[in-house]
């Protein structure tokens, strides 16, 4: 397919200075980071994308995105993080054994470290998705990362719980894959290969059992993620230019992830620890629910209620803390949107945005108070 929106294009963000800043893990990786300036401001907001995506998500040149929108909003410093699940960068393309303690204990404090490099005592607010929600949570909640004024996390948290033929999926398909596939990853744009592949004749197999839409990459992603047709998100949310590069704004990714995910779902939807008895995680709790007292972090947790990835893991989130440390954190349900349309739909900026927006605004000028009020649309 000819690609309409160039790849990796800052053109959605104006009226702004942008560049980039790299840093390293304490486990060697380079990763980087885009800051969006506009102006000063003492309240300096860093979003998180999930598994598959990138900071492109959060820039793209056909709707009013979320960069743009919180510069608009007077939010005038703005970052990005490209870690180690971004499909800028190369390491999902093979067989990597990283799992969500790797980014909880290495990428998220290396990446705010290097924040402050930048801005010093300033107030950072986090805006996190997908895997990105949970891994950063997790960060937060095990005292990794320390200092963040609040957080709002989509779809998932420290409660995975997910759909029955998904949990089917993940007990399988990271095996089946790998080991009698032969297959070290899976990729939305195996339909473009060009010849034969096995990768390409995987995609058209799949594409059989999904007669929703005509883009192939669209029913990858729904094998990837989720349960449904489609999984990620609804088609009427999503501009047709945007429905069909989603080969591009997701990439290829490993498997090993999911085995993670799918241990914290058979603890009982908690986040826990991928490898106890590994004195590489030391410094993080087995589970991570231990210092939730402790964290007085305000978190919006977000979902849309019709999510067919995490289905109501946020909501189940909310409801585990509320029972500890009650009026700490918010809870909020978009109606009509599902897991990644509330970040790349159409019409975010008027239905998801402002919404946001009340959030931070509240939590700009910190109080000695921790009581909110719980927010719950249905």
């Amino acid at each position: 397919m000819e690609r309409e929106i160039a790849l990796y294009t800052l053109e959605g963000v104006k009226n702004a200075e942008i560049t980039t800043h790299h840093f390293s893990t304490e486990d060697q990786l380079g990763l980087s980071m885009l800051r969006f300036q506009r102006a000063a401001c003492d309240d300096v907001v860093l979003i998180i994308h999930g598994l598959t995506t990138s900071t492109d998500m959060f820039i793209m040149p056909e709707h009013y995105n979320l960069v743009q929108y919180l510069l608009d909003q007077g939010f005038g410093d703005v970052w990005t993080l490209d870690y180690r699940m971004s499909n800028r960068y190369s390491y999902n393309l093979l067989m990597p054994r990283y799992n969500m303690d790797d980014i909880a204990l290495f990428d998220h404090p290396a990446a705010i470290a290097k924040m402050r490099e930048h801005i010093g005592s300033r107030r950072i607010h986090i805006i996190c998705h997908c895997l990105g929600s949970a891994s950063f949570t997790m960060s937060l909640f095990a005292k990794a990362v320390t200092g963040i004024t609040s957080v709002i996390a989509n779809s998932v948290a420290l409660t995975p719980r997910i759909p029955k033929w998904s949990e089917f999926k993940l007990n399988v398909a990271p095996f089946a894959v790998e080991y009698i596939l032969g297959i070290p990853y899976l990729n939305p744009r195996w339909s473009e290969d060009p010849g034969i592949t096995k990768g390409k004749i995987f995609s058209k197999i799949n594409s059989a059992f999904h007669h929703e839409c005509d883009v192939p990459a669209c029913h990858m992603l729904s094998l990837m993620w989720g349960t449904g047709w489609p999984a990620l998100y609804s088609h009427e949310n999503l501009l047709d230019v945007t429905h069909r590069r989603g080969g591009d704004l997701y990439g290829g990714n490993g498997l090993h992830y999911y085995r993670h995910v799918l241990k914290m779902v058979k603890a009982g939807n908690r986040a826990v620890k991928f490898e106890p008895n590994n004195p590489k995680y030391d410094r993080l709790p087995n589970d991570y629910f231990e210092y939730v007292r402790e964290i007085e972090t305000p978190v919006l947790f977000m979902t849309g209620d019709n999510n067919r990835v995490f289905t109501d893991s946020n909501i189940l989130c909310h409801q585990r803390l509320e029972e500890i440390v009650p009026g700490r954190h918010e809870l909020h349900i978009f109606p009509g949107y599902g897991h990644q349309d509330v970040f790349m739909g159409k019409n975010v900026h008027v239905d998801i945005f402002p919404r946001l927006v009340e959030f931070l605004n509240k939590h700009r000028n910190p109080t000695t108070t921790t009581s909110v009020a719980t927010s719950v649309n249905s």
